[in-house]
C-alpha cells in the first residue's frame, strides 16, 4: 500500500504534469494570428452591419425627398440592393478566409516549435503558405480600394450636414433670401438622374432632411462601415507581415531538417567507416 507521502507526491506530479501541459498548449498559439483575426472579424462586421442599413436609409431619403417619381431611382434602387449582396457574399468570405488564416497560424507555429523533432514542412505546406501570402496581397490592395470607396457618402453626408449647421447658425430672421439660396443637389454627385424631381433640397425643407432620425443614423452608420473598412485593411496588413514571417519560417526549418538529414547520414558513414577500419586492424593483428 502507499503511503500517505507517496500519494501526496503523485498528485504533486499530475498537477505539475498538467500545469507543464497548459503551458506547452499556451504556447503553441498563434496570438498575432488571433488578434488580426478578432480586427479582421470586427472590421469585416462593422463594415457589412452598418453598410447594410445605412443603403437602406439612404434609398428612403432619396425617395422621399430627392426623387419622388419610382422611374427615376429605380436603377438606383437596384444597384444598392446589389451592393447589399456583395456585402452578404463579404461576411461569409471574410469568415472562412479568417479562420483558414487563423489555422494556417497554429499550424505554422507548430511547425516551428516542433523545428528539432520528428517533424517536417513539406513543399506543399510551404506553397500554400505562399498562396496565403499572394492572395492576402491582393484582398489588402481590394480593399483599399473599399475603404477609399466608403469614404465617399461620408463626404457627401458631410457636405450635407455641414450646410444644415452652416445655415441654422444664420439669423433667421435678417438673413431669409440667403437661407433660401441654400441648396444641396444630389443630381451633380450622379445619384439620380437630372430629370429626377425635385433632385434638390433648399432653405427649411434641407434643415427637416438633416433633422431627420434617417439622416442622422445613416450619417453616423456610414462612419462606422468606413471605420470598419479601414480596420480590415489594418487587420489584412497584419496577416501579410504574419504569414510572410511564418513563410520564412517554414523555409528556414526544411533548410535546418535537411541540414540535421545530412549531417546524420554524415555521422553514420564516419562510424561505419571508424567501425570497419578497426574490424580491419583487429584482423590484421
Amino acid at each position: 500500500m502507499e503511503t500517505p507521502s507517496e500519494e501526496n507526491q503523485d498528485q504533486r506530479q499530475d498537477k505539475r504534469g498538467c500545469f507543464e501541459c497548459c503551458i506547452k498548449c499556451l504556447g503553441g498559439v498563434p496570438y498575432a494570428s488571433l488578434a488580426a483575426t478578432i480586427l479582421c472579424f470586427s472590421g469585416v462586421a462593422l463594415f457589412c452591419g452598418c453598410g447594410h442599413v445605412a443603403l437602406t436609409g439612404t434609398v428612403t431619403i432619396l425617395e422621399t425627398h430627392f426623387s419622388k417619381v419610382t422611374s427615376d431611382n429605380a436603377m438606383l434602387t437596384e444597384v444598392i440592393q446589389l451592393m447589399q449582396y456583395v456585402i452578404y457574399g463579404i461576411a461569409s468570405f471574410f469568415f472562412l478566409y479568417g479562420i483558414i488564416l487563423l489555422a494556417e497560424g497554429f499550424y505554422t507555429t507548430s511547425a516551428v516549435k516542433e523545428l528539432h523533432s520528428e517533424f517536417k514542412t513539406t513543399i506543399c505546406g510551404r506553397c500554400i503558405s505562399g498562396m496565403f501570402v499572394f492572395l492576402t496581397y491582393i484582398l489588402g490592395i481590394a480593399w483599399l480600394g473599399v475603404f477609399g470607396f466608403s469614404a465617399v457618402p461620408v463626404f457627401l453626408f458631410y457636405n450635407m450636414w455641414s450646410t444644415c449647421v452652416e445655415m441654422t447658425t444664420k439669423s433667421p430672421i435678417g438673413n431669409m433670401t440667403n437661407i433660401d439660396y441654400m441648396c444641396v443637389d444630389v443630381r451633380q454627385y450622379g445619384i439620380i438622374p437630372w430629370n429626377a424631381t425635385p433632385g434638390k433640397a433648399c432653405g427649411y425643407t434641407l434643415g427637416d432632411i438633416c433633422n431627420t432620425s434617417e439622416f442622422y443614423l445613416s450619417y453616423h452608420l456610414y462612419i462606422v462601415a468606413c471605420a470598419g473598412a479601414g480596420a480590415t485593411v489594418i487587420a489584412l496588413i497584419h496577416f501579410l507581415m504574419i504569414l510572410s514571417a511564418n513563410w520564412a519560417y517554414l523555409k528556414d526549418a526544411s533548410q535546418m531538417h535537411a541540414y540535421q538529414d545530412i549531417k546524420m547520414k554524415e555521422e553514420r558513414e564516419l562510424q561505419d567507416i571508424t567501425s570497419r577500419s578497426k574490424e580491419c586492424l583487429n584482423s590484421y593483428t
